[in-house]
């Protein structure tokens, strides 16, 4: 049955409409973006199948183009707009963190590290430079690789918070193993960092460590 002939209150977009877009299922969600489904299957079953062949929004969304479009009823045009829709997305997040407090909307702030550092296969080492009113000025990845004592260099994040005339700073890396529990190593550095920053009268708000599902808030643990 096409979803048109479907009851009013199960169609996807119907749906949307009525209970907002947080009543809907990822099936669903993934449905309206595609719009269309192919011959003999409609667009919530085919998103289903999307879902359940990449494993997920996440895995589908972190696709390549060219296994993307290896999925029947995906294509090149489909891939462009998912990723402008990102896009879009996270620059919506970074928007929120420059318009209001960085640090008192904890949720945006995580959610926009997550989208920014979670996919990479290796760890990064990024600052969120903020003004005196805790808003965002600028997000930067500052290094790569394994993090620890030997590959964050001090004088260069002062370096760049400096150039920035940033107030304050966030820290935050990714954890590739999608665990965020911090290691001696990551306390270490950041007590290394907010020495060096306290310095020059940078605050060190906190340090994120973001695995693959959750963050962990340094500051909240009590070592920022």
């Amino acid at each position: 049955m096409a979803i048109k002939d479907w009851p009013a209150d199960e169609r996807p977009r119907e749906k949307l409409l009525q209970s907002g877009a947080a009543a809907l299922s990822d099936a669903e969600l993934l449905a309206i973006f595609l719009r269309t489904g192919v011959t003999g299957i409609s667009a919530v079953d085919l998103a289903r199948k999307l879902l359940s062949d990449f494993g997920g929004l996440r895995a589908l969304f972190e696709a390549d183009h060219h296994r993307f479009c290896q999925q029947h009823g995906l294509g090149t045009a489909k891939f462009v707009q998912l990723q402008a829709v990102l896009e879009m997305s996270l620059r919506h997040l970074e928007s929120t963190l420059t318009r209001g407090n960085a640090f008192t909307d904890a949720a945006t702030t995580r959610l926009y590290l997550q989208r920014q550092l979670r996919h990479f296969p290796h760890e990064v080492f990024a600052c969120l430079f903020l003004d005196t009113r805790h808003r965002l000025i600028s997000f930067e990845p500052l290094f790569r690789g394994t993090i620890d004592g030997a590959s964050v260099y001090p004088r260069e994040v002062v370096k760049q918070a400096l150039k920035h005339n940033a107030a304050a700073v966030i820290f935050a890396h990714n954890h590739p193993s999608g665990v965020a529990e911090p290691s001696q190593s990551d306390i270490q550095i950041t007590k290394r960092l907010r020495s060096a920053l306290d310095l020059v009268d940078i605050r060190v708000l906190d340090h994120i460590i973001v695995g693959d599902a959750e963050t962990t808030s340094l500051a909240e643990l009590g070592h920022c």
